[in-house]
């Protein structure tokens, strides 16, 4: 790692180099078009002939298989930096996707968004500028404003309207954005590479969701449910499983946990959007407040029109 990502991992005082920027952007932006998609997927299998420990299963067993050559050359569980460890699965894996897709079951997909990964980089940045002492910047600043007030809204409709069981889902998916912030702090400091906390966290959530995914998954093919449970496959376990947080990973390994994390906020306006053909959900107003706050509080948080630090 070279020193500008150093420094920026110990105290946020020096700003990545060109090539780590561009390199942890790139990685970034694809992890959250494969979340955009995963939102909507979730939404559409807990709503169908799938639980959310089913589809959890099929989340978690193919970065397990896939990158059992990573994971196996350090054994079952870290020798070091086992607290970090520790945190990454709490915050990433088995119990974080039930918590999520709960959530689903109780609001659409325009809701996901904002109030997952766009509450996580203010609960990461919070933390950032209280314990690690990293400066965000008055523009920065302002970005997460926005991003505030995008929950906020999201969160004050689902007060006004109790009866239509929202405000569980938003809970949930607090609770859930809290969690994610866990994992994205943690991350670089359990001293491993991306593909071996993702395989592990992979392989420990496949152990615990086994008794509960498995049985679903026998079923839905028994009912004729097949192809659907190769979609989710694909979707859940290999792009987002796979793809997406090692590509996020090397984004907090070239940006730093405050500014990868800021990337997040753009999965709201992409999850709305797909939810439209895909599941015939069209956002109300309160949904379109919460995107465009948060879609204009990443392009501040992520420090595009900062000087330099």
């Amino acid at each position: 790692m070279n020193k500008s990502v150093s420094a920026a991992a110990l105290g946020g005082t020096a700003a990545p180099s060109l090539s780590d920027r561009l390199t942890g952007a790139g990685c970034a932006l694809l992890a959250i078009a494969i979340w955009g998609a995963w939102i909507v997927s979730t939404r559409h299998a807990v709503h169908g002939h799938l639980s959310p420990a089913t589809v959890g299963w099929l989340r978690f067993v193919v970065p397990a298989v896939v990158l059992a050559p990573a994971w196996w050359r350090i054994g079952l569980w870290p020798k070091r930096g086992f607290l970090p460890f520790l945190l990454c699965f709490l915050g990433a894996g088995a119990f974080f996707f039930l918590d999520v897709a709960t959530a689903m079951r109780f609001v659409p997909a325009a809701d996901v968004g904002p109030l997952l990964p766009g509450t996580m980089p203010l609960i990461v940045a919070a933390i950032s500028v209280l314990v690690f002492r990293e400066r965000l910047g008055m523009g920065r600043a302002i970005g997460f404003a926005a991003i505030a007030l995008g929950v906020v809204t999201l969160g004050g409709r689902g007060l006004l309207y109790p009866q239509d069981g929202a405000w569980r889902g938003h809970a949930l998916l607090l609770i859930g954005a809290g969690m994610w912030a866990c994992y994205t702090l943690a991350f670089r400091r359990t001293g491993l590479k991306a593909t071996e906390t993702v395989g592990l966290v992979g392989l420990w959530s496949t152990v615990v969701l086994t008794p509960y995914g498995v049985p679903g998954v026998v079923e839905a093919v028994a009912s004729g449910y097949g192809r659907e449970v190769l979609f989710q496959l694909l979707i859940q376990g290999l792009l987002s499983g796979v793809v997406a947080l090692v590509a996020f990973g090397i984004a907090i390994e070239r940006l730093g946990s405050s500014r990868a994390a800021a990337f997040t906020g753009l999965v709201p306006a992409l999850a709305a959007l797909i939810a439209v053909p895909a599941l015939g959900e069209h956002p109300d107003t309160a949904a379109i407040i919460g995107v465009a706050a948060t879609g204009v509080g990443v392009v501040l948080a992520s420090g595009a029109f900062s000087g330099r630090r």
